[in-house]
C-alpha cells in the first residue's frame, strides 16, 4: 500500500471541496507520535499566492477533510500545521488485507520501465577481492528491489576481459602446457608469473605483444586461449556470486570484448556529430566548460574505456530499450562517469528521456581507518573473506544455542553472508565504512543478526501457539497503532530507496519495524495466560505481518531468514 499516497490523496480532496486551486503539498511522517501519523506543512508555502493567514487556510482545509474513512482526526498546530491520526478501524483493515496478500499488499508499478543495473564488474586478470564486494551486494540489492517493484531489469556484469595484458597471459598459460585448471586457481599468483615472465624474457614479451594484436584480429588459436582463460576466470566469479547468494549469470555478463567491433563506430558517430578533435595525435572529445578532454582513442589507434563505455550506452538504450541505467561504480570513477554520459547525451546515443546514473559508494576501511588489506598489506580475497563470515558466524551462534552440524552449518553460512552484506547496505553507499566483525556479527543494534533473530523469535511464537491464525486485528492502545502504521509504510519505503538507489533507507526501516516490534512484545503479552482470545488473534496477526515485512525485507537485500536461532 502507498500510505503517503493515500493520505496526500485525501488532503486534495479537500483541497477541492474547499475550492482551493493550488497543487496541495504532499505531506510528511509526523516526528513524535503526539503530533499524529502524519503532518501537513503547506498552509504557510500557500498562504503568499492565496494572500490568506496561514491558520486560516489550515481551518479551511481542515473542515473539508473526510473524516469518516482514512483519516480520524485532524489538529491545527503552531502558525498552521495539521496533524493527521489515521483511523485505526482502517488501520487495522489494510493490515488484514497486507497480511493475506503474498506481496503484503505492495503493487507493482503502474508504468512499469527497462533498467539496466551494471554492477559488480572483476577484472579478468585478477581474483575477485573486497574491491569488488560493495558493488556486487549494492547492485544486486538495487536489481532485486527494481524488479520487485515491477521494472523488468536487465543485469549487466561489465568485466574487462579485452586488453594488453590479455596478450601476456594466454602466452603464459600456453606455455604451462595444460588446460589451466591448476595453474589458474590463484588468480594473483598467475598474474604475477606471468608479469615476471614478461619482465625477464624479451622474447616472450614480444610474442605476448603478437597475441595482442592476433587476438584482437580474431585469431583462432589465440582466441581459443583466450576463451580458455575467461572461461576459468568467470568460474572463479560465480564461486564468490554462489557464496554471496547474488544472482549474476554467465547470461549477464556483457564483457569489453562484447562492445569491440562498435567501438569504430562511436568514433565515425562523434565526427558527425562534430565532437570529435584531434589533439596530439589523439582524438577526443572537449566539453564546454571542461578543461580535461574526454579521450576515445590515443595516438597509436588504441581505445579505452571510456570508448567502451560510450559503446554499452549505445547499446543499452538503443538495443535493450532502458529508460534508466545505473552504474554501481566506486565513487572515484565519478568524474569519468560524468563525462562519459554527458558526451552520450550530447551525441545522441542515448536519448534526453534515458536516465543515467552513477552509483556511487565509498571504500570498506579497517578499524584503523584504513583501506581494508591483509596483514601484508596485500589485497583480501572476497572468497577468503566470506569463508571467514561463515566461521565467526559459526563462534557468535554457537555462544546463543546448540544445533547439529547439519543444522550449524547452515545457519552460519545464511548469518555469516547476511552480516557481511547488511553491513555495507546499512551505510549510505557513497560514505566509506568501518569492517567490524564484532559489530555486524553482534545480536544488538542495526544487524542483520538482529533481524534474524526477531523473525525466529516470532517463528517460536507461532510453534507454540501451534494452531492456524484465525480473527481480526484490533488496534487497541497506541502501541499497536504505531507498530501496524510502521507496517503500512513499507512501501513507501521500498519505493523512495528505489528512486534514490539507497537499500540504507530500507535497513533503516527494518531496524525500526524490529526495535518496535520488540517493545509491543515486551508490553502487549500474546500467548500469556489471561490474554483474551480476541487480543491474542490480533496480536498474532500483527506479529505474523511483522515477520513476513522482515523476511520480504531482508529478501530484497539478498539475505535469508532462519526459523530458529
Amino acid at each position: 500500500m502507498k500510505l503517503k499516497q493515500t493520505v496526500n490523496q485525501v488532503i486534495k480532496d479537500a483541497f477541492e471541496k474547499a475550492g482551493i486551486e493550488a497543487a496541495p503539498i504532499p505531506v510528511s511522517e509526523a516526528t513524535k507520535p503526539e503530533f499524529g501519523d502524519f503532518q501537513f506543512n503547506g498552509a504557510m508555502a500557500l498562504a503568499k499566492s492565496l494572500k490568506k493567514n496561514p491558520r486560516e487556510i489550515a481551518t479551511t482545509i481542515v473542515e473539508n477533510l473526510d473524516l469518516s474513512g482514512v483519516i480520524s482526526k485532524a489538529e491545527i498546530a503552531g502558525p498552521g500545521f495539521i496533524n493527521l491520526w489515521l483511523n485505526p478501524e482502517w488501520v487495522a483493515r489494510s493490515c488484514e488485507n497486507a497480511e493475506a496478500d503474498t506481496r503484503l499488499g505492495i503493487g507493482t508499478r503502474e508504468n512499469p520501465i527497462k533498467v539496466v543495473v551494471d554492477y559488480s564488474g572483476p577484472n579478468m586478470a585478477k581474483q575477485m577481492h573486497v574491491g569488488h564486494l560493495r558493488s556486487t551486494i549494492i547492485g544486486d540489492t538495487l536489481a532485486n528491489l527494481l524488479d520487485f517493484l515491477g521494472d523488468e531489469v536487465i543485469r549487466q556484469n561489465h568485466i574487462g576481459d579485452w586488453g594488453t595484458q590479455f596478450g601476456m597471459l594466454i602466452a603464459y598459460l600456453e606455455e604451462m602446457g595444460e588446460d589451466g585448471s591448476g595453474s589458474l586457481k590463484d588468480l594473483e599468483q598467475f598474474y604475477k608469473d606471468a608479469k615476471a615472465r614478461f619482465d625477464a624474457d624479451a622474447a616472450f614479451a614480444d610474442k605476448a605483444r603478437e597475441y595482442v594484436v592476433k587476438i584482437q584480429s580474431g585469431d583462432a588459436h589465440c582466441l581459443t586461449l583466450w576463451k580458455k582463460f575467461i572461461d576459468i576466470s568467470l568460474g572463479h566469479c560465480e564461486e564468490v556470486y554462489e557464496k554471496l547468494d547474488v544472482k549474476l549469470t554467465r547470461d549477464d555478463v556483457r564483457a569489453e570484448s562484447f562492445y569491440n567491433e562498435s567501438l569504430a563506430k562511436v568514433l565515425t558517430d562523434l565526427d558527425k556529430a562534430g565532437m570529435l578533435t584531434e589533439s596530439d595525435g589523439a582524438q577526443c572529445v572537449f566539453l564546454e566548460g571542461d578543461e580535461i578532454p574526454v579521450i576515445v582513442q590515443k595516438g597509436d589507434g588504441g581505445y579505452l574505456y571510456a570508448t567502451t563505455d560510450l559503446a554499452a550506452l549505445y547499446y543499452r538504450a538503443n538495443v535493450l530499450g532502458a529508460k534508466r541505467i545505473s552504474y554501481v561504480v566506486d565513487a572515484r570513477q565519478g568524474g569519468h562517469f560524468k563525462q562519459v554520459f554527458r558526451v552520450a547525451k550530447e551525441a545522441g546515443f542515448v536519448p534526453e528521456d534515458v536516465r543515467l546514473e552513477h552509483i556511487a559508494f565509498g571504500t570498506m576501511m579497517d578499524k584503523s581507518g584504513k583501506p581494508f588489506k591483509t596483514r601484508d598489506g596485500g589485497t583480501v580475497k572476497l572468497i577468503d573473506l566470506l569463508d571467514e563470515a561463515v566461521v565467526r558466524a559459526k563462534e557468535a551462534i554457537t555462544a546463543k544455542d546448540a544445533y547439529s552440524p547439519e543444522e550449524l552449518e547452515r545457519i552460519a553460512r545464511i548469518v555469516g553472508i547476511g552480516a557481511v552484506k547488511y553491513a555495507d547496505l546499512a551505510i549510505n553507499r557513497e560514505s566509506n565504512y568501518i569492517f567490524d566483525w564484532d559489530k555486524m556479527l553482534s545480536f544488538e543494534g542495526n544487524t542483520s543478526l538482529y533481524m534474524q533473530y526477531a523473525y525466529a523469535r516470532i517463528q517460536s511464537i507461532f510453534r507454540k501457539y501451534g494452531k492456524k491464525l484465525e480473527g481480526e486485528i484490533i488496534i487497541g492502545d497506541e502501541l499497536e497503532h504505531r507498530l501496524a502504521v510502521m507496517l503500512l509504510r513499507f512501501e513507501d519505503v521500498l519505493a523512495r530507496a528505489a528512486e534514490d538507489a539507497a537499500p540504507n533507507q530500507i535497513t533503516s526501516y527494518l531496524y525500526d519495524l524490529v526495535t518496535l516490534f520488540m517493545r509491543f512484545y515486551e508490553r502487549n503479552p500474546i500467548l500469556k495466560e489471561g490474554v483474551d482470545d480476541k487480543t491474542k488473534h490480533s496480536r498474532l496477526l500483527l506479529a505474523d505481518l511483522t515477520a513476513k515485512t522482515i523476511k520480504q525485507g531482508l529478501d530484497i537485500l539478498g539475505i535469508q531468514v532462519v526459523d530458529k536461532l
